[in-house]
């Protein structure tokens, strides 16, 4: 049953970093709207192999998570044993959308904008009924103003401080190998979920598939992009990942940091046309090709273009 609260819950996601998770709290507690929402924590416990250091560490951030005031009410649900991250943020959001119907989550290194939550919440009532839109999403990494908006659509689903609703949830796909065969087999899917092959996710679907890694992110992305579903982001970023170098999941990229948004420039988001946006995905597009080196792959039309042409001076 959907909760009539107008805010929608928060869930986060802890494991074993204490002084990263009092990041992440004190941004929400800073929110607006943080007194209006319920916050759902999910601490995953120990891994069997588990140092007296990282158990020291669990201890601590579920000490510290029973401390956490300022929102309308706080969960906590504690695991016993490691679930993994992809495992964890699969049932925890399963879960609260099952009873919420709308979900905004976080991770333990996501640190917020003070308009984080109005943001992802207007967003969501905004956009509740386009059945092609399924994620918002509060981090940007263009850091230039290419757009005169204050938000823009790309094809896909995102995963740092992010918000959908059981409708597009609905969506995600768990067999990565059945993700890769369809994608690979259509080119207007394998041009959207590369950016025209500038990045590297194909090779990060082919690691989920070879167990080399365990992301619900990465099939999140690609379940959106089959369906032809549309992720809603800032023109500026509302959220900063302080988790690089030392979490888990993650390495370090300095290219990948964001300034978030603590003034008030950025706060009416005001409905835009459900599209994905060709400015922006050109823009995604020349920066992926700077920071990794992967030259675009030519467009089919416009490669015709070219070879018409060619053939017209010859």
């Amino acid at each position: 049953m959907m909760s009539k609260n107008h805010c929608a819950p928060i869930i986060l996601f802890v494991y074993n970093r204490p002084w990263h998770t009092r990041q992440t709290v004190e941004a929400l507690q800073r929110c607006e709207q943080a007194s209006e929402s319920d916050l759902y924590v999910f601490a995953d416990g120990p891994k069997d192999n588990a140092s007296a250091e990282v158990r020291e560490h669990i201890a601590e951030v579920r000490e510290y998570v029973h401390t956490i005031d300022g929102f309308r009410s706080v969960t906590i649900e504690e695991a016993e044993k490691n679930k993994g991250l992809a495992n964890s943020v699969i049932a925890g959001v399963n879960k609260v959308l099952e009873k919420h119907g709308r979900v905004i989550v976080v991770e333990d290194d996501i640190v917020v904008s003070s308009h984080f939550l109005p943001f992802m919440n207007q967003s969501l009532d905004l956009y509740e009924y386009d059945k092609s839109v399924m994620c918002i999403n509060g981090y940007s990494i263009i850091k230039e103003p290419y757009i005169k908006q204050n938000t823009y659509f790309l094809y896909g689903a995102d995963c740092w401080g992010w918000a959908t609703w059981k409708r597009g949830w609905e969506v995600f796909v768990h067999d990565a190998s059945y993700l890769m065969n369809t994608i690979i087999h259509s080119r207007k899917l394998n041009r959207r979920f590369s950016f025209n092959g500038t990045y590297p996710y194909v090779e990060m679907l082919q690691n989920q598939i070879d167990g080399k890694i365990d992301s619900w992110a990465i099939r999140w992305y690609a379940s959106a992009i089959i369906k032809g579903g549309l992720c809603l982001y800032p023109s500026r970023s509302l959220v900063q990942n302080i988790g690089f170098g030392d979490g888990t999941h993650c390495h370090d990229a300095d290219c990948y940091q964001a300034t978030v948004v603590a003034d008030e420039t950025l706060t009416d988001f005001p409905r835009i046309p459900v599209k994905d946006s060709k400015r922006m995905r050109r823009a995604y597009e020349k920066l992926y090709e700077k920071l990794f080196g992967r030259p675009r792959r030519p467009h089919w039309k416009r490669f015709k273009r070219t070879i018409k042409r060619c053939l017209r001076i010859s």
